[in-house]
């Protein structure tokens, strides 16, 4: 089996306002499936839920995707299992 090759692909990332002091996602391991994203909340704010409880959380970024491409947005799955934070229509 050969190795996976990975091609670039041009994506616009728009960085809004509220996150210029925000780092743009990346990929952390040259294997990586996907990307990190931040949560773009005021510098020393935290976002606490009660049980049950939703957020909309900002992550300071706009996309836009060629053509035949899409991005998805999924939950940490240690979040998930150990503390029931998950994301609403998550993938999967």
């Amino acid at each position: 089996m050969s190795a996976a090759v990975r091609v670039p692909v041009p994506v616009a990332v728009r960085v809004l306002d509220h996150a210029a002091n925000l780092p743009l996602p990346r990929y952390e391991t040259a294997l990586a499936a996907g990307c990190d994203l931040l949560a773009a909340v005021a510098e020393g704010a935290t976002v606490t839920l009660a049980p049950g409880e939703r957020a909309l959380v900002p992550c300071g970024i706009a996309i836009a995707l060629p053509a035949g491409y899409e991005a998805q947005v999924r939950p940490r799955s240690g979040l998930a299992l150990r503390h029931g934070v998950t994301l609403l229509n998550a993938p999967g």
